[in-house]
């Protein structure tokens, strides 16, 4: 048996992301996010999915979650599977 870790995902492809945080955003800084779906959740959070390119891009997503000055709350990366399941708060 071999202790090589063999990758789930093409490192090279793009990735869905879900990024929580506090508060609700506008559907008009989905630009601003590079196109990611706002989903604004009963519960007073936001919740931007999409295909991130690659970790700067990631990153600088982040940078403009803190930009806003609102609370992150999550950063979780879906597998495929997860990614094609309907969203429950469409």
């Amino acid at each position: 048996m071999s202790n090589k870790l063999i990758p789930k995902t093409d490192p090279s492809q793009p990735v869905v992301y879900q990024i929580r945080i506090k508060g609700h955003l506008g559907r008009q800084w989905a630009d601003w996010f590079e196109g990611l779906t706002i989903t604004l959740e009963d519960n007073g959070e936001t919740l931007l999915t999409g295909l991130v390119v690659d970790q700067a891009a990631l990153h600088g997503l982040l940078k403009r979650v803190r930009d806003l000055g609102m609370p992150l709350l999550s950063v979780n990366r879906l597998e495929p599977d997860q990614a094609d399941a309907p969203e429950v708060n469409p």
